[in-house]
């Protein structure tokens, strides 16, 4: 059965009441999120969209929002600049995507009117968990870097790194995942892997980097043994790092399809963390990466 996970329930709890703004909150599936994350006091949020509409749903989920903040707003566009504006101003530490497309979201929040992007490059992040997992998972990036370099790689590595410590991996294991665990020139992505692994180790990370790592050697101590693969990663990886967006995007919605696992994704990197769910994502998720993002508020 999916379900948020308690540790990060008691985590994000560690910092209750989160101020957070909710971009075009007019939707029913955000707003169910939006209750449960404030009555059990992970948010304070603003709601921002079609004030009539908001009020409707809220009496129809019987939440109350009559100490809630409301701005009243049509546009798509300026609700995403009016989130970005508040973040701007230190008035909110989350954003949270509500019925609108993400790039409308993300392109306010690259504008350089708002001061949200500062000397790191923004990646998404999802902490998978479930019955079927022996223990959390990290797969980065796979929604918002689509075909990241080298250089790009390593930022959505560092930023991996501090989500994970901030959630109790105190040196988290990550595989920088290809098609095979040979760098070999006709898969350019593990010659990219091996380089990862180069840099980051030069710039000694606090984490354990292996790559190139197929999928089986980064999740199975068994397959990683059969094909005596021998490092402090193989077998027991935290946190996947994919070669693209697609590989990502796909390996989660696998683990969510068939494996009924909890999905919770976050884009970090900026002043603020943004929760960007899909319209297809369930409430139990998108109260999952709300909670995510608070953790990922915290120092």
């Amino acid at each position: 059965m999916t379900k948020v996970p308690e540790n990060l329930v008691s985590l994000a709890l560690n910092t209750p009441k989160v101020s957070s703004a909710i971009v075009c909150a007019n939707q029913k599936s955000v707003l169910e999120s939006v209750k449960d994350a404030t009555e059990i006091n992970l948010i304070q949020p603003i709601l921002i969209g079609n004030k009539k509409n908001i009020q409707s749903i809220s009496n129809e989920i019987n939440f109350n929002i009559e100490n809630l903040e409301i701005i009243d707003e049509q546009s798509d566009a300026k609700c995403a600049e009016i989130g970005c504006e508040l973040a701007k101003v230190n008035k909110i530490k989350i954003i949270v995507k509500g019925h609108l497309h993400t790039d409308v979201l993300m392109r306010a929040y690259l504008k350089k009117e708002f001061g949200l992007l500062g000397g790191k490059r923004l990646s998404h992040i999802w902490h998978m968990s479930g019955d079927l997992l022996k223990k959390p998972l990290f797969i980065t990036d796979g929604a918002l870097n689509v075909a990241p370099r080298v250089d790009i790689k390593l930022h959505i590595l560092r930023n991996a790194i501090e989500f994970a410590n901030k959630t109790g991996l105190a040196k988290p294991k990550i595989a920088i995942l290809s098609g095979t665990e040979d760098p070999i020139e006709s898969m350019p992505s593990s010659v990219e892997a091996e380089e990862v692994m180069r840099l980051a180790k030069k710039e000694n990370v606090n984490a354990y980097v292996y790559g190139p790592l197929a999928l089986d050697n980064a999740v199975s101590k068994e397959a990683a043994k059969i094909k005596n693969i021998q490092n402090d990663v193989a077998g027991d990886a935290d946190i996947l790092l994919v070669p693209n967006l697609e590989t990502g995007n796909s390996l989660s919605k696998i683990m969510v399809y068939f494996m009924q696992a909890c999905a919770a994704g976050i884009i970090v990197g900026g002043k603020v963390p943004v929760v960007v769910p899909s319209r297809a994502d369930n409430t139990i998720s998108k109260l999952a990466s709300i909670t995510a993002s608070v953790i990922a508020t915290q120092n």
